[in-house]
């Protein structure tokens, strides 16, 4: 068995795998969401998978980012304060300073001295500075695990989750999990990113311009996001990527060996990286690594799903004679727009959109 849950997480992620078997199931959970997802949604899932005799054997964070964390850590205030709905076997988090800020160069810190020059910095520059506020919000979510006694990071080499420090392919359970993001490659040339952003608009900024703050803000580089891709003992296969680049999870596939000869790749289900924005993916990434089903993850906030993502995942389906279904946990403008722009009959594709009166979305793999 083998499902997944894609809970309405507003402008976030919060998904649930399910697998085992149906007299032993087992679940992870992948981010949390934002502010009142735990609350409305998420809580009430624990709930239920613990009444029914299950646990959460493993809570993963797919990244540091308010839309990602912020549900964790109200579950794990819980585990504190002996109020959780369900028990935590294990934590996978990489925090700022293990993936970005590992150096002598102190990033957050030239960031944050930045961030003081410009007035307004919070709606001026809010990408920014709500990397920069997230940064002790997962060093809390780490102390949180320390205190508990949840293993952190557990079956890798140091604390570090990524590509390279993992002994190969996990097995958990009926599944065979393999860590495809992040590669040290694609942290040290993010570092570089960083660095060059940094040294491009520190002294810009020092100014105080408005105008400079936002370009900077828009321009600002991604974050790494642990991405993985999972198989299960049927063969269906899923790929989970956080707010991941694309360019760095084809290095990922590739240094994984998931890759075909012809540089390809092709899942049962493909979550879109970040939320579907078109800053993380292009239409010839698209052509590389296919699906049958996608996930959307977004309710409109900055746009997402583009209407550029959803049209590069229909006009390359149907360029490959693929027929697709793209799963949204809201609909948005670019999810009606798109549906009136591309007859789905015409292109062949199906769009579905959550339940208003269900909480998540549930795809069943197998």
């Amino acid at each position: 068995m083998f499902k997944v849950h894609a809970l309405q997480a507003a402008f976030g992620d919060s998904l649930i795998l399910e697998f085992g078997t149906t007299a032993q199931k087992r679940f992870v959970l992948l981010d949390g969401g934002p502010e009142g997802v735990y609350e409305a949604v998420l809580r009430d899932r624990l709930e239920q998978i613990a009444a029914a005799g299950g646990r959460l054997e493993r809570v993963i964070l797919s990244h540091v980012d308010g839309d990602h964390i912020v549900g964790l850590l109200s579950l794990f205030s819980e585990l504190r304060a002996n109020q959780a709905p369900i028990a935590v076997d294990a934590l996978w988090h990489n925090s700022f300073a293990k993936t970005i800020d590992d150096g002598p160069n102190n990033i957050s810190g030239r960031i944050q001295t930045m961030l003081s020059n410009v007035a307004g910095a919070n709606s001026v520059m809010g990408a920014t500075t709500d990397e920069v506020n997230t940064i002790p919000e997962g060093n809390k979510l780490r102390q949180d695990a320390l205190v508990l006694g949840i293993p952190f990071n557990d079956g890798v080499t140091g604390d570090l989750v990524s590509l390279d420090t993992s002994p190969g392919p996990l097995t958990w359970g009926n599944l065979t999990v393999t860590i495809v993001g992040p590669t040290e490659t694609n942290l040290d040339n993010l570092k570089a990113d960083w660095l060059a952003w940094l040294e491009t608009h520190e002294g810009l900024l020092a100014t105080g311009d408005p105008f400079l703050a936002a370009m900077a803000d828009q321009s600002k580089p991604n974050l790494s996001s642990i991405m993985l891709h999972v198989k299960d003992d049927t063969g269906k296969t899923a790929l989970f990527t956080g707010d991941g680049r694309g360019d760095h999870l084809l290095q990922g596939l590739g240094q994984a060996n998931l890759l075909g000869a012809n540089g390809t790749l092709h899942v049962n289900l493909f979550k879109l990286p970040h939320h579907g924005s078109d800053r993380n993916v292009t239409k010839t990434f698209f052509k590389k690594v296919t699906a049958d089903e996608y996930i959307a993850s977004a309710n409109g906030k900055d746009g997402n799903p583009d209407y550029s993502t959803l049209s590069w995942l229909i006009t390359v389906a149907k360029d490959q004679n693929r027929r697709i279904t793209i799963h949204v946990t809201n609909a948005t403008k670019s999810t009606d727009d798109i549906q009136e722009d591309f007859d789905p009959q015409t292109f062949g594709y199906t769009l579905k959109v959550r339940p208003s009166t269900e909480s998540a979305l549930t795809l069943k793999l197998s």
